[in-house]
């Protein structure tokens, strides 16, 4: 009787598997991490829109502007039933008295 084989991984197999991660991590990772600022950039700017949206809305309806952001929001919690939007950034939203609305800041 033959005795059986017993069959395992070579170094060199190891080593091609252990390439192959590492080339498509190397490959994943900065894509993962480009999404995420972008996700961030995206949710940003929708933040803005919905303020604006809100600042038109108020304006339609009473035909005046808010004398600021945060007055807008702590007079008026309707048009924020979530409270204002907060910037992914940290950033502070501030509304500009010439257009009376908020523009997007840089990221």
């Amino acid at each position: 009787m033959k005795p059986e084989k017993r069959r395992a991984f070579t170094l060199v197999e190891l080593l091609i598997a252990v390439l192959i991660i590492g080339a498509l991590a190397a490959v994943a990772i900065p894509r993962i991490n480009g999404g995420a600022q972008t996700a961030k950039i995206n949710a940003c700017k929708t933040n803005v829109d919905i303020i604006n949206r809100q600042i038109e809305l108020y304006h339609a309806e009473t035909e005046d502007w808010p004398q600021s952001l945060a007055w807008f929001v702590n007079n008026y919690p309707e048009y924020f039933p979530d409270g204002q939007p907060k910037c992914p950034f940290g950033a502070a939203y501030t509304m500009e008295p010439a257009t009376h609305l908020v523009r997007e800041h840089s990221h």
